[in-house]
């Protein structure tokens, strides 16, 4: 799917203050604004309605004092009117009075209307028996308003309407597009039919629009004009990045390379009749279009390929396929994702190293396939841990710091996060932020240089005075991010993404470095979420359905603000709903807004939002009220599914075999080997030049644990999954080639780059000492130690930022990780059996150099140690051991397993820890 470029940042001296609070300004890399400008129109409408107002408010009651006098006559004082007859005086009478009573009936709506829109008190309260006369006041003061305030400051009001609004999930329904009625009453109507895949290309809406429109950028008039009609196989297209073979779409009058069918003929017909490619003309300029798209599209498609490899019975001949996605692909969204990215890895390998807990001998925890194992890598791609840290230790810092100094933290409604800075827009202005924190623009920035955020200590200890930034997408120069808590009133989504937009809320408010207690309540969407965070996401299907916790739970904001940075926090809680609010719903909502500190972000058409934040068919976000356009962070229906079982995946505790390995020829040193069991290493080779060194080696070890072959298109996709020309991918094999030496990369047949027998990996070699002690009873615990000399290090460790995000997809980490915890094991119980404890302690701990997660190893070396009857050296593993589980940066402490036998082994130890903790 094409990617709208950011627009660039517009510069003003004043910027938008969000409900009068806070500034932010203009400077290169800062989100492009939203020009808040009055049109004629809107001034010309404000000093009508303004002329009317004065009219109805004060014109009226003077002319009524003036010409028929008060309200109640000498005509209705006269108690004998209800016993006499009526008159034509007293009739006029209670005429007058009906007059004065519709007056003050329209100077009530009035005062009501003025009150909410500038008081911004929530849903303007219902005038009895108003209906349509406070409408028109409703009307007349929003124009009266739009004279009076800044454009990007106006207050969304109400159409009030006495119909009940139904709650629904948003987006709700799509209208019919004006040209699809102008081609009802055509005789005839232009179609395009999608052609089945060309090899490994398939077609997509921007390509279609390249060919059949002359720009690709036009696609979304051909989704207009055939969103949810149903298709020949009896789908309907929902979204623009998935489109199927053989559907038929309606296309504009000015299409090329078409179909012209009579206007109601139906699509499996015209299916029928044309089920082939369009003939194009030799050598005409549709043909040059059509080539031209093919050709980018090709491109396209080279860098979203990932290798899936399919071991078959007898050996290890493998066939790679491609799998190319439609549009927009997982790593467009989920890589670009960088916080939330960061978020969800952490919380991932928390669950795998619970898998490890459970894992058991011979066997390897899940690991993801499909779109699951694509959303890994994506992750693993655009995970901006750096920066999350930046982001969590700065704002952790600041809290305390303001803490110290007995000052209020300020509200902060947004931040903006680059490789170079922090900056938080602030309100009130203050131009003495704690050091190493700078004022900037009179006191409305606060900005912390990324160099000095990276020295900062650890202090997540400290309370985190912010847990209500979220992204909601990124601008040329970074991350922009919102506080839901400042709104102090409702935020409003709207657009046909809006589902995707919260779903990205959600998932990163879940999984965030810089929050601690909180809860995510999901109204209408994402139960499926509570397998990313169970502890912090749960999921209800409708408003009311918490309401009345939400008003019962509300905290004024002060005493949380308070309570966050001095050591006595309250657990943040946010409220994301993809079903409007009914009016009742609606108005409670916006009034618990106004005086609770938690975010409330409701989709539908809800009035008086404090801030709305508009999705727009190309994935542009906006929110008027900041001045912010970013290109928005979403979440799509496929992606929410593969992130769902990922987390899935990694809940499973039952395991699954480990392959068996390929035998070799022999175990003599080979003429050059790959070392992965610790720091990548090519040994046998000269070095490269520098800057080069870290690729080579990548491309390296991907063929040399890949020998069934690998296209070099597939290769380019593995190496630079966000893309790369031919021409460098070309290249870059080239000179490995010649690094290597003649005939050590040869092409088979089918064009597969394949390493000769001359190359080989430690990883080979480890698997085929283990494979041979199975063999030799005798040489058992020869071979196995040999094997685990080999270990160096964790697999592949100091591997460069954004590099071997592939393994998230392969079976090579899961494969090393199981096989030498087994190895180890092995030899551990060997040793033991044969009266050799230290033997089997320096077997364990070679183990865990690459794997220390694996509980089990740490069980054996307990036992290991035991066995040596030393209780000082038993203590100190222990004590080791506890302290790693305690400060593990993935948490979780210990398993029970351990813990128990910990329990048995040293029963005092728990004893021990207190009295030091105490001393």
């Amino acid at each position: 799917m094409p990617t709208r470029e950011p627009a660039r940042p517009h510069r003003r001296s004043v910027a938008a203050r969000p409900s009068g609070r806070g500034a932010r300004p203009s400077r290169r890399g800062d989100p492009a604004r939203v020009p808040a400008r009055r049109r004629a129109a809107d001034v010309l409408a404000g000093l009508g309605a303004l002329v009317v107002l004065i009219a109805l408010v004060g014109g009226v009651p003077y002319a009524l004092l003036r010409f028929v006098g008060p309200p109640v006559g000498p005509a209705l004082t006269d108690l004998d009117v209800l016993t006499g007859s009526v008159g034509p005086s007293t009739i006029i009478a209670v005429l007058v009075l009906l007059v004065w009573l519709a007056w003050f009936q329209l100077f009530l709506c009035v005062v009501v209307e003025v009150y909410a829109g500038v008081r911004r008190v929530g849903m303007p309260a219902r005038v009895p028996l108003s209906g349509g006369m406070q409408l028109v006041a409703n009307k007349l003061v929003s124009a009266v308003l739009l004279l009076f305030t800044a454009g990007a400051m106006v207050v969304p009001i109400a159409k009030l309407t006495p119909v009940p609004v139904t709650p629904q999930v948003a987006p709700v329904a799509y209208s019919a597009p004006l040209v699809e009625q102008a081609q009802e009453i055509q005789k005839t109507k232009k179609v395009y039919v999608v052609q089945p895949p060309h090899g490994r290309h398939h077609e997509s809406l921007w390509e279609i629009a390249e060919k059949c429109l002359g720009d690709g950028r036009r696609y979304h008039e051909i989704y207009k004009l055939n969103q949810a009609k149903e298709q020949p196989d009896g789908s309907r297209l929902r979204m623009a990045d998935l489109i199927r073979p053989g559907w038929v779409l309606d296309m504009p009058d000015d299409a090329k390379n078409a179909h012209v069918v009579p206007a109601g003929q139906p699509r499996a017909e015209t299916l029928r009749e044309h089920p082939g490619r369009v003939d194009v003309a030799p050598g005409s300029v549709q043909e040059q279009v059509s080539d031209q798209a093919e050709r980018q599209a090709e491109k396209r498609e080279a860098r979203h390929r990932l290798p899936e490899q399919r071991a078959g019975q007898g050996g290890r001949e493998q066939a790679t396929e491609v799998r190319e996605a439609q549009g927009a692909d997982l790593t467009d969204y989920l890589a670009g994702a960088s916080l939330a990215a960061a978020g969800l890895l952490l919380v991932l390998a928390r669950r795998r190293r619970e898998q490890l807990w459970r894992r058991v001998f011979g066997r390897r925890i899940v690991r993801p396939r499909d779109d699951a194992a694509q959303a890994e890598v994506a992750l693993r791609l655009g995970g901006d841990a750096p920066g999350a840290r930046v982001l969590d230790i700065g704002l952790r810092h600041l809290g305390a710091e303001l803490a110290a100094q007995h000052r209020t933290p300020p509200t902060v409604y947004g931040a903006h996060l680059s490789a170079r800075t922090l900056d938080l827009w602030i309100h009130p202005p203050d131009d003495a932020p704690p050091v190493p924190w700078t004022a900037t623009d009179g006191g409305q920035i606060w900005r912390l240089p990324a160099h000095e955020g990276r020295l900062l200590p650890d202090r997540r200890t400290s309370g985190a005075p912010y847990p209500g930034l979220v992204s909601i997408g990124t601008d040329a120069g970074g991350r922009v991010l919102i506080d839901l808590e400042a709104a102090q009133g409702l935020i409003n989504v709207r657009g046909p993404q809006t589902t995707a937009a919260l779903a990205a809320l959600a998932v990163e408010l879940a999984t965030n470095l810089w929050s601690d207690s909180m809860r995510v309540t999901l109204v209408g969407f994402g139960a499926e979420l509570t397998a990313i965070a169970p502890d912090r996401i749960r999921a209800v299907g409708s408003l009311a359905e918490v309401l009345g916790e939400l008003e019962a739970d509300a905290a004024p904001r002060e005493q949380v603000l308070t309570g966050r940075v001095t050591g006595s926090p309250r657990r943040a809680h946010y409220l994301l709903s993809a079903v409007a609010p009914t009016h009742e719903e609606a108005r409670r909502l916006a009034l618990l807004a106004r005086r609770d500190t938690a975010g409330y972000v409701v989709a539908g058409d809800v009035p008086h939002a404090t801030w709305t934040l508009e999705i727009g068919d190309d994935g542009t976000a906006r929110i008027a009220e900041l001045g912010f356009e970013v290109r928005a962070q979403l979440l799509p229906r496929r992606h929410y599914r593969a992130l769902v079982d990922l987390f899935r995946t990694a809940g499973r505790l039952d395991g699954e075999p480990v392959s068996d390995p390929e035998p070799l020829e022999g175990v003599d040193p080979p003429a050059v080997e790959i070392r992965i069991l610790g720091p990548a290493e090519v040994a046998g080779l000269p070095p490269m030049e520098e800057g080069r060194m870290e690729l080579a080696t990548e491309m390296l070890v991907y063929l040399a644990t890949h020998r069934g072959g690998v296209h070099p298109v597939v290769l380019g996709g593995v190496l630079w999954p966000r893309g790369v020309e031919d021409a460098v991918r070309d290249t870059t094999i080239a000179r490995v080639a010649e690094w290597l030496g003649a005939r050590r990369l040869l092409t088979d047949a089918a064009g597969r780059l394949r390493l000769s027998p001359e190359v080989r990996t430690d990883w080979a070699l480890f698997r085929e000492l283990v494979r041979r002690s199975h063999h030799d009873p005798a040489g058992r615990a020869a071979l196995l130690e040999r094997a685990l000399g080999l270990v160096r290090g964790p697999l592949l460790a100091g591997r460069r930022p954004g590099g071997y995000a592939w393994l998230a997809a392969d079976d090579l980490e899961y494969d090393v990780s199981a096989g030498v915890a087994d190895a180890a094991q092995e030899l551990c119980e060997i040793r033991l059996a044969n009266g050799q404890p230290d033997a089997a302690v320096a077997a364990v701990r070679q183990a865990l150099l690459l794997a220390p997660d694996d509980e089990a190893l740490w069980r054996d070396l307990l036992r290991a140690t035991h066995a040596t009857d030393d209780t000082v050296r038993l203590r100190a593993v222990v004590e080791g051991l506890d302290r790693r589980a305690s400060s593990h940066p993935y948490g979780g402490g210990m398993a029970p397993e351990t813990e128990a036998l910990i329990q048995e082994l040293l029963p005092t130890w728990r004893i021990h820890v207190v009295r030091e903790s105490s001393a």
